[in-house]
């Protein structure tokens, strides 16, 4: 019986662009919706699409204006990711970065550039690219002149964006996600898709009408992947973690359901290639129309996702009990507090087994390959006297979930690609906005304000995930303290 992980397994880690890269206004790069996302109490309404703010103003911070400054610190950050024996690295496109407005019909040669030096920087070292094309990008132009991904004219921007990528970075890259946890659509519609709610406008009907764009949107990326170069592997990606029901009672069982449902809807149309009959039933009855036009079903059925990757942090419990309140939040997903689960600092619940739980539900749902692009530990780290970072609980995290990977393949099956941490270094928080929000193996001297030197330190955990992978995921023991 075989054991263990895969002999080619890719561990690694993750990053976005608009949370590391900085360098907003250089190199031609155009405005996007993800500089414009203040820290601050106006960040909640304006993620969820409530409040428009397309450009900056005096009043707020902006943390992705600068980030961790990668835009400049690139091939230092690499060099560590070597030395950590990285076999992959997960990082996005910014896309205003090569079209600049989004609607031009030809790209900007300097962002393009860019891109293929860090390309060339990680294959220097053997890092293969694990590229996302969309990690909640979204230019600003298009959101103001096309009214964003609502507009199908969108779509054939987005086309022009991939075609232009698959053939720049043919042969160097290999392994590609179309959108950065697609479902976000649903739960935080300005940062996952720059979307901006109209007073008066149904906002549901508006998130499928978004929803939609996207699945062709991502079907087409697919197509294009494959003909470009057959060797291509396309995924989608999903933040995942399971709901559990919150007691027995049928009516909890039935709750748990439904919202796993939902969160699987768009998944269920990439790898499956159609509308799941749930979703068009609930649609049906919620009034909500789907905007097909000839082809489009054609379109998605014929264009499947190669492998499913997805984000894990915490599982969620589902209560159809009004009157059961405690709420705890996790990556902006709402859920019941597991009284059965510890916290981390920002109240995101610990579940190690919920992993593995997840891992089977996909694996057994779709029966295409997995590949877990996120997962870590948001906290404030503190360095001692001498500089040090003796970040021991977020080895106890990562050694735990990377434990139940290992049942899940081992024990269960599952036919795992590879592994990448978020982040592999310290970044801007999506949800929040801050740098106290650390989830790296490589401290940044940055704080929430953008004071600090940007200088790269080694925390204790970038030793410990070395051995990891030197190991193959078989040497996990570390000495606390």
């Amino acid at each position: 019986m075989e054991m263990g992980f895969r002999d080619d397994f890719l561990w690694g880690g993750a990053t976005a662009a608009n949370q590391c890269e900085g360098g907003y206004d250089e190199g031609g790069r155009g405005l996007a919706n993800v500089d414009v996302v203040p820290i601050g109490e106006d960040r909640g309404p304006i993620i969820t699409g409530q409040m428009k703010h397309l450009d900056f103003d005096d009043a707020h911070f902006y943390p992705a204006k600068k980030a961790i400054d990668m835009y400049h610190h690139f091939k230092e950050d690499i060099a560590l990711f070597a030395e950590m024996g990285l076999k992959t690295y997960r990082f996005s496109i910014a896309w205003t970065r090569i079209f600049p407005k989004g609607d031009e019909q030809e790209p900007n040669e300097a962002g393009l550039k860019f891109y293929e030096e860090l390309i060339d920087e990680l294959l220097k070292y053997d890092i293969e690219p694990l590229v996302t094309i969309t990690h909640f990008d979204m230019p600003i132009h298009l959101i103001q002149e096309y009214g964003g991904w609502r507009n199908r004219e969108v779509v054939d921007f987005y086309e022009r964006l991939v075609t232009v990528l698959f053939n720049r970075f043919k042969g160097k890259v290999k392994y590609w996600l179309t959108f950065n946890e697609i479902n976000m659509i649903l739960h935080a519609p300005f940062m996952g898709a720059g979307l901006v709610f109209e007073e008066g406008e149904n906002q549901e009907q508006v998130k499928y009408i978004v929803a939609h764009h996207e699945l062709l949107a991502s079907a087409i990326a697919t197509k294009v992947a494959h003909e470009v170069d057959p060797e291509n592997m396309v995924g989608c990606m999903i933040a995942a973690g399971q709901y559990y029901p919150n007691t027995p009672n049928p009516a909890d069982v039935r709750q748990a359901q439904m919202d796993n449902q939902e969160n699987y809807f768009f998944i269920d149309v990439q790898s499956r290639g159609e509308y799941p009959a749930y979703a068009l039933k609930q649609l049906e009855r919620e009034g909500i129309e789907i905007p097909f036009e000839e082809g489009d079903k054609e379109l998605l059925k014929e264009h499947t996702v190669d492998f499913i990757s997805f984000s894990y942090y915490s599982s969620r419990v589902s209560s159809a009990d009004p009157k059961v309140n405690e709420k705890t939040e996790g990556n902006i997903f709402a859920s019941v507090k597991n009284p059965y689960l510890e916290a981390s600092e920002w109240g995101w619940q610990i579940d190690p087994l919920g992993f593995r739980i997840t891992m089977n539900e996909l694996y057994d749902r779709y029966q295409k390959p997995l590949f877990v692009v996120e997962n870590g530990l948001g906290a404030i780290d503190t360095p001692d006297a001498d500089g040090n970072i003796v970040d021991d609980y977020r080895i106890d995290y990562l050694k735990q979930h990377v434990e139940t990977m290992k049942e899940a393949v081992e024990l269960d099956g599952v036919d795992l690609l590879g592994y990448t941490t978020w982040g592999v270094i310290d970044l801007v928080s999506a949800g929040t906005g801050e740098m106290k929000k650390r989830y790296g193996f490589i401290y940044v001297d940055r704080d929430n304000e953008g004071n600090g030197t940007l200088a790269r330190s080694k925390k204790k955990s970038f030793d410990w995930y070395k051995q990891v992978i030197e190991s193959n995921g078989e040497d996990l023991d570390y000495t606390k303290g």
